[in-house]
């Protein structure tokens, strides 16, 4: 095995690893928003409102987020008729699906404060509830964000330039695949590993 061909491109994996990151941070960053604001719907209630915030997360949670890029890459252009930036369907496509999945964790977390207290507070949700909600949570949202940043693997299949899909390409250029495999699958470890044990040491803190 000759590793060399690590060192060489080690600017470009980095590259690669720093997009997947961004398109991490930028998903959690409008994500969760949305996930809170669907997990408060979800408890409301005005039927209508419960109604529909529960259809959203149903419908997201039982399709695999591969199909929803799909979506919003091939379909919407389709429909809207007008062609959509690369980056903007992977982007609208994670933030759609994974809100689905934070709005379940916040409703949870919003549920384990107390009834007594989600009752009092309604009138002051921000200020009241979801505070004390995040901290419980805070585990299983920092478990949530390493899904995210394991799905960014997704958008290979589109063509974006993120850790597997730079990889892959060094890979075809250089004929090394496992060398930069076995990389990948390391810095990928490192990065999930690091992040679990802070979710461990929050869920210790909590307990």
């Amino acid at each position: 095995m000759d590793w060399q061909v690590i060192i060489a491109n080690f600017p470009l994996l980095m590259s690669g690893l720093v997009k997947s990151l961004q398109l991490t941070v930028v998903s959690v960053l409008f994500s969760f928003p949305l996930g809170c604001l669907i997990a408060i719907g979800r408890l409301s209630h005005r039927r209508w409102l419960s109604g529909a915030s529960t259809a959203f997360v149903n419908v997201l949670r039982s399709n695999p987020l591969i199909l929803i890029l799909f979506w919003f890459y091939f379909l919407v252009p389709l429909i809207t008729g007008r062609n959509v930036n690369d980056l903007t369907s992977i982007i609208v496509a994670f933030i759609v699906f994974f809100a689905a999945y934070f709005a379940e964790i916040v409703r949870s977390g919003i549920q384990s404060v107390g009834v007594r207290q989600i009752q009092a507070g309604l009138s002051s949700m921000r200020h009241i509830v979801l505070p004390q909600a995040i901290r419980a949570m805070l585990p299983a949202l920092i478990t949530q964000c390493i899904v995210v940043f394991q799905g960014t693997t997704v958008v290979y299949v589109i063509g974006y330039s993120e850790l597997l899909h730079t990889a892959a390409s060094i890979a075809e250029r250089t004929v090394r695949p496992v060398e930069l495999y076995v990389t990948v699958a390391a810095i990928y470890f490192i990065v999930c590993y690091s992040a679990s044990r802070i979710a461990r040491h929050f869920e210790k803190g909590a307990a």
